[in-house]
């Protein structure tokens, strides 16, 4: 989960929609209007990120609106603070060359 959600965080379009989402929730006229993106477009970066579980979404009306999951954003975090605490835990650890 970690490497394949980090790929998926690195595309700029995916981070702004997360940083609009963190604001609040938004359908994908805002998101369009927001990021001057097209529609097929941000569309399928939030097929995407739904399938990865980082955002949610719900039918009201003619819209949807999406919302952002802040607790797949906490693993994440929990996870590259593991290896933010193993690396200061073996700073000094060297493998020896044969």
């Amino acid at each position: 989960m970690p490497i394949e959600t980090l790929r998926l965080l690195a595309d700029p379009l995916r981070a702004q929609i997360l940083g609009l989402l963190a604001r609040e929730s938004l359908c994908t006229c805002h998101l369009i209007e927001e990021t001057g993106a097209s529609q097929t477009n941000v569309s399928n970066h939030l097929r995407l990120l739904r399938e990865a579980g980082l955002v949610s979404s719900e039918p009201c009306g003619r819209y949807t609106y999406y919302r952002l999951r802040p607790e797949r954003l906490r693993e994440l975090a929990d996870t590259l603070s593991d290896v933010a605490d193993a690396a200061v835990a073996n700073s000094e650890t060297k493998r020896p060359c044969p």
